[in-house]
Order: structure tokens, then sequence, then C-alpha cells
């Protein structure tokens, strides 16, 4: 039962618990960590940016990551989120739990 940690960076802690409470909520994903600041560096537009995000990790199952993503995209502020996708591989009772708490697809 292939599980996927999905991992997104959002300019504020506000719209990173949004997302996390909106996906949970229907059962896109099993839970979520937000982890504290980070500063990150990019070029967005021809411009070195650096910011302050809060990076958000996700859980769900692997059959569920496009509509995930679809929702992370719907709710996001920025105008191209980051969204990282990574299988992972879990302990079995694990693994049952996120299947448990998500919806079929």
């Amino acid at each position: 039962m292939p599980i996927i940690d999905i991992l997104i960076n959002c300019p504020t802690a506000e719209s990173a618990d949004a997302i996390s409470a909106a996906l949970i909520e229907q059962r896109l994903v099993a839970c979520s960590n937000r982890y504290p600041p980070i500063q990150s560096a990019y070029t967005w537009k021809g411009k070195l940016e650096q910011d302050e995000e809060h990076p958000l990790l996700l859980k769900t199952r692997a059959d569920l990551a496009q509509q995930a993503e679809d929702a992370i995209r719907a709710l996001h502020p920025y105008e191209v989120p980051p969204i990282l996708r990574t299988t992972v591989e879990a302990n079995a009772d694990y693994e049952a739990w996120v299947y448990d708490v998500t919806r079929d697809p």
C-alpha cells in the first residue's frame, strides 16, 4: 500500500494551517506536520527573492496524490505552488491507518 509525502512551502503559518485543515477535512490526506519557518531564496520573474516560508508535510495514499495536489493548487496563495511528492515506506499499521482515514479516490 504505497503512501506519499507531499511537501509544500507556504508564505504564512495561517495559510499552511488552512491548507492542512481543508485537506484533512476532505479526507484527501491523513495528517500533516507544519515545521518552523525557514528562509528561502529563489529566482522569481528574473529577480532574486528571499522570504520566510512555512514548510508543510502532508501524508496520503498514492492514489489520492493528484486530487490532493489539485486541492492544494486551489487553496495555495502562490501563483506556482511548490508541491513535491515522495513515495515513502512505512510500517504496515501506519500505512493501514493512512488508508483508513482517507477516502477512496
